[in-house]
């Protein structure tokens, strides 16, 4: 991956132009950065109706401090280059008071330093690599990190559904689908339960039996398949084939209607950790839920969406907190608050620690091919070993 570095020179430039953004008497600008075109255009296109929902309603309210909210948004195309140069545009041209994105780590990674050198804070909707909040004490991320839904998987299988015995099987070639097996593995062990396999498959596998072969042989209580939707499903029917009947756990990639579309029959009774279910009864979800069907006649996605729409929530309540768009006093009101997203609760670590996010994830069964939210788990909420 590129290295983007700036001088020290135009971090001042930037810096400078900072200070004097946000002062509009009309309006408060921020920028909003996700991919419309490229390989995942459908995830931006979702953020982006969740960031306008959020910002139709702070509007509708009045805005902050009388100042209704502006969007500029730009297409980062799902490529770290072209983000670098988007960041730059918003700030430098756009004079926007924060940015709210992206969806991807790896443009994440990109445009961090930019508004970190800048003192233009950002919150990422999805970027769930570790590294990105490290760039600074200016960044922030509205979604849990990768070492986290392992464990979420761990401690369900352990306190809820009473397994003593698990087995993983996952993608070797995808850094997501091998960390999940080996943070779940790892927390697994540590809360007292034994892992009986661990198996990986290469990549665009489609026959998963001979490694499931071993798998049901060794008789575990719970199968953890941190792949993705499609993979999920196939292993599932094929591990029902060879005589499995306990319930498969698994990760956000399952979130996706092809899921029972693949999987049919064999998926019903398992189970997967996610970020926002619509389902959940509390009043902020049912409430937006609600307003998008009015917008967009649709359902909300599960993901994409609703942390779009939290971002700006976490952003125009720190500015109306901080009474200010001034960088380092939205900084600091956001890391003193918790917010009530649609992603669950939220609050950070310091920035010394990076601004990890400590915030629940939803976990939902699946019950006639329809998922179905069964209650929330955050990191506090899990024993240390």
């Amino acid at each position: 991956m590129k290295s983007y570095v700036l001088s020290a020179a135009v971090a001042a430039i930037l810096a400078g132009t900072f200070l004097s953004c946000g002062k509009s008497s009309s309006e408060i600008k921020i920028g909003g950065v996700a991919p419309l075109t490229g390989e995942a255009a459908t995830f931006g296109a979702s953020t982006k109706q969740g960031l306008d929902l959020a910002i139709a309603e702070w509007n509708e309210k009045g805005g902050i401090d009388g100042k209704k909210i502006a969007l500029a948004f730009a297409d980062d195309k799902g490529d770290p280059a072209e983000g670098a140069t988007v960041y730059t545009k918003l700030i430098q041209q756009d004079k926007v008071a924060a940015i709210v994105g992206p969806v991807m780590s790896k443009v994440a990674l990109a445009g961090a330093p930019i508004c970190q050198a800048a003192q233009v804070p950002m919150i990422s909707s999805t970027a769930t690599n570790p590294k990105v909040t490290l760039v600074g004490d200016y960044i922030f991320r509205a979604c849990f990190i990768d070492p986290f839904q392992g464990t979420v998987g761990a401690k369900f299988a352990i306190e809820e559904l009473k397994a003593k015995k698990a087995a993983c099987l996952f993608d070797v070639g995808n850094d997501y689908t091998k960390g999940l097996s080996e943070f779940f593995r790892d927390k697994f062990k540590a809360l007292g339960g034994e892992i009986v396999a661990f198996e990986g498959h290469a990549t665009g596998t489609t026959d998963f039996k001979a490694q499931l072969t071993k798998i049901v042989a060794l008789k575990p209580d719970v199968l953890y398949v941190s792949d993705y939707y499609n993979d999920a499903a196939l292993i599932a029917k094929q591990a029902r084939e060879l005589g499995y009947k306990g319930p498969l756990v698994g990760g956000d990639g399952w979130d996706s209607p092809k899921l029972t579309e693949i999987g049919g029959a064999a998926i019903e009774g398992c189970f997967f950790s996610n970020h926002y279910a619509a389902d959940d009864t509390t009043p902020i979800v049912q409430e937006f839920v609600k307003k998008f069907k009015a917008k967009y006649n649709a359902e909300p996605d599960a993901v994409w969406v609703a942390t779009g729409w939290d971002v700006v929530m976490i952003m125009a309540q720190a500015m109306q907190k901080a009474g200010s768009t001034d960088g380092a006093a939205m900084a600091k009101a956001m890391e003193s608050t918790e917010f009530a997203l649609l992603t669950g609760k939220l609050k950070w670590s310091d920035a010394a620690s990076g601004h990890q996010p400590d915030i629940e994830a939803p976990l939902v069964a699946l019950e006639k091919a329809v998922p179905k939210f069964i209650g929330w788990v955050r990191p506090s909420d899990i024993p240390a070993p």
